[in-house]
């Protein structure tokens, strides 16, 4: 694998509640710099990276329910709608754990369907929490996400209690097969986390750490 094609992989995170505009706009011009898949932010700063981002090639990716995903489905449709509206090109939203966990199986399924439509064909990826549910609950959740229409599953918002293991990316990517994208986030730091996941099978890689990832590439 070259240096551009694990940029390739890589979106460029910034989502701490105290990120200012300089974060921000430090975080866009590192994604073009170093040809980066996309910058992943909180809503609010939509409209803000998708004009600085203007004709870069590089994807501005909205969060939506975050970081906990017990937002109502009226709210995290509303959210998906005014983050394309705003320029998103991809959304990464959490599932509702609780619901999941309180046999709701049927609302979870039926909530992500409701986010995807509301994206209009902007990919949408399935955030699990996978640190919170079982082995069941994240097949579960995998094959919700294909019925749903998603585009990836992804393992972790980053603030649970853990973030992806090689063994979460590894049952996902079993049980999606070609049919939709693993991204695996939280805790990736170094090009060894990084060389771990892809080779437990994702194709995409959420971490504020994508400089140092390059760096510690070797051969670089």
């Amino acid at each position: 694998m070259t240096r551009s094609e694990l940029a390739k992989m890589i979106d460029h995170t910034v989502l701490r509640a105290d990120a200012a505009q300089g974060d921000v706009a430090a975080l866009c011009d590192e994604a073009v710099h170093n040809g980066f898949a996309a910058v992943s932010i909180n809503p609010a700063w939509v409209s803000f990276c998708a004009k600085k981002l203007e004709g870069s090639g590089v994807l501005v990716n909205a969060t939506i329910g975050f970081p906990l995903g017990a937002n109502t489905a009226a709210v995290k449709v509303a959210e998906a709608r005014d983050a394309v509206k705003n320029g998103a090109t991809e959304l990464d939203m959490v599932i509702n754990v609780g619901a999941l966990k309180s046999g709701y199986a049927e609302f979870v399924e039926k909530e992500i369907a409701a986010v995807v439509k509301a994206a209009e064909g902007v990919p949408v990826k399935v955030i699990l929490e996978t640190s919170l549910l079982n082995t069941d609950e994240k097949i579960a959740v995998c094959e919700m996400a294909m019925r749903a229409g998603a585009a990836f599953v992804k393992t972790s918002t980053g603030f649970g209690r853990a973030g992806a293991t090689t063994d979460d990316v590894a049952l996902m990517r079993q049980v999606v097969g070609a049919k939709l994208g693993v991204k695996a986030a939280g805790g990736i730091r170094s090009y060894a986390d990084a060389a771990a996941m892809i080779g437990a099978g994702a194709d995409r890689l959420g971490t504020s750490s994508g400089v140092a990832i390059l760096k510690e590439m070797p051969g670089e």
